[in-house]
């Protein structure tokens, strides 16, 4: 199995591989890590290593650079940065396209080798059209900020399939994470999917381009991230682990610990005193199924939730998303 490809669930209880990491193997860990960057390599204000730099100082684990339509060699920037169960780059690519004048801009994650842009007949075609290509290039892709130009319909990911990810957050301004004007938020995006039957996992990057100019205007690093729970600090137990959704998006709420077992779904939230959280544990259709301001945050299954996931929202602004599982079918 290609590691960066998802494996399927079975049984007969709410499961995921979430709940299933705690059972087997060897123990895991959380590494911090951002999936959407750039350099000067296309838009970005900076070089590979300044930005490797960035994450390396600010504590990131892992980093993946995304320039448009360009795969930079990461191998000098590991013999610089990289350091064993410390810091990693993994390689990267935005497959960058459109159709209509619309933007379909997908990241490819640990590819073998260059994704070319493909083009399509429609929107959902030019995404479909360049999943597949990411996929045979042995990448993980992503459908990046939806909203971005309003380009993206639900409709048209409905139509598309074996994707996988899509930024459920993006720090970039121009994004339109909460959506508008009778326009989905892509919170409200990912219910749709969910719903439809979509096993797709949310993730959340800072899309940096600027390292040199700081304000509302521009789009800076550290605002949206991945923690990743895997056994080691390598691209293939990384991507794995991504791949299986064994990992919460975050826009700065950190979470202790994420986990599932047939009886309940269960998260521990950090933070500073004078911080107030909420967390919502939702269902299929969008539906609340609970809400609590308790730092360990539980939701115990009935058994009928075609899924459940959970969004933590901090009175600071910071969210976090938790991945969905899924009531599995015999």
């Amino acid at each position: 199995m290609i590691p960066w490809l998802p494996r399927a669930v079975f049984g007969t209880a709410l499961v995921s591989l979430l709940a299933y990491s705690q059972f087997s193997g060897p123990e895991k860990r959380w590494y911090k890590g951002n999936l959407h960057t750039h350099t000067l390599n296309s838009d970005g204000d900076s070089t590979p290593n300044e930005v490797a730099t960035w994450y390396r100082e600010h504590r990131y684990n892992f980093l993946t650079l995304s320039d448009h339509n360009y795969l930079t060699d990461i191998a000098g920037l590991n013999a610089v940065h990289g350091a064993k169960e410390k810091f990693l780059m993994i390689p990267g690519e935005e497959v960058t396209d459109s159709f209509d004048k619309k933007p379909i801009h997908m990241n490819s994650y640990n590819p073998a080798g260059f994704a070319t842009p493909r083009h399509g007949s429609s929107v959902a075609d030019t995404i479909q059209n360049n999943t597949n290509e990411i996929r045979t290039a042995k990448g993980l892709p992503s459908l990046n900020h939806p909203n971005f130009g309003w380009a993206v319909s639900v409709k048209d990911m409905l139509a598309v399939k074996n994707l996988g990810l899509f930024e459920v957050y993006n720090g970039h301004p121009m994004v339109n994470n909460e959506g508008g004007g009778g326009v989905q938020s892509l919170d409200e995006l990912w219910d749709v999917l969910l719903t439809a039957g979509q096993r797709i996992y949310g993730i959340a990057v800072d899309d940096a381009h600027h390292f040199k100019q700081y304000g509302s205007q521009f789009s800076n690093p550290g605002k949206g991230w991945v923690q990743v729970r895997a056994t080691e600090l390598t691209p293939s137990a990384i991507g794995a682990a991504i791949a299986n959704g064994d990992f919460y998006a975050t826009s700065g709420v950190t979470l202790s610990e994420v986990s599932v077992t047939n009886s309940e779904y269960r998260l521990n939230i950090e933070g500073a005193d004078w911080e107030k959280v909420t967390t919502t544990f939702i269902g299929s259709g969008g539906k609340i199924l609970a809400k609590t301001y308790d730092r360990k945050a539980v939701y115990s299954p009935n058994g009928t939730e075609q899924y459940v996931r959970a969004r933590v929202e901090s009175s600071s602004g910071a969210k976090a998303w938790t991945q969905p599982v899924f009531l599995a079918r015999h």
